[in-house]
This record gives structure tokens, C-alpha cells and sequence, in this order.
């Protein structure tokens, strides 16, 4: 499953954070969870982390064994949707494209 439209205008990795997020809403994830899904190095993670945090977007629960991260429920669609990458939008195929 894959957050909401109106999420997907951020950076690659903010976006895949999000998505991997939303698979898993009710769960959530650990950090190291989330940097296998993502695959990117841990500085990266670590920036869309922070930057999704402070936009609110994810929401950070500390328990007793580990810290598990999960979406804000704004992020998850209220009817799940496999939406392939042939239905993208035309920013995110010039995203994907562009050097900047």
C-alpha cells in the first residue's frame, strides 16, 4: 500500500520511508526495519526521519524492548490501494527523471 497522494511531493526516501510505513500502519517499525525496506544508509534515513517527524507525519512510540515508528493516520489511505508505477503522476515521472 502506499501513503496518500498528498504526501508523495517530498524527497525519494521520505516517500519510501512513508510507504514502507503505511504496509505496515498497525504494527509499525523499527528503525532497522525500515532501513532494510528503504535501503538507504542510515544518514539518510535518519533525515527523513527527522524531517517527517517534524512535519508531523509519523509518529514515534517508545516502549519498554524497542522504538517502533509509525505513520500518522492522515498518511494511510482509508480504503487500501495497490497503486502500481504506472499510475504515477506527472511530478513524481519528472522527479524520477530530472537530475534535481
Amino acid at each position: 500500500m502506499r501513503a496518500k497522494r498528498e504526501f508523495r511531493d517530498r524527497g525519494s526516501t521520505e516517500v519510501a520511508v512513508l510507504d514502507a510505513l503505511v504496509d505496515r500502519a498497525n504494527d509499525g517499525m523499527s528503525v532497522f526495519e525500515l532501513r532494510a525496506a528503504v535501503e538507504v544508509d542510515i544518514d539518510e534515513l535518519e533525515q527523513a526521519l527527522s524531517t517527517l517527524k517534524q512535519d508531523g507525519l509519523i509518529v514515534v512510540e517508545s516502549g519498554a524492548n524497542e522504538t517502533v515508528i509509525k505513520p500518522d493516520e492522515r498518511v494511510v489511505p482509508e480504503i487500501p490501494t495497490d497503486e502500481d508505477d504506472d499510475a504515477q503522476s506527472i511530478g513524481e515521472w519528472l522527479r524520477e527523471r530530472l537530475p534535481f
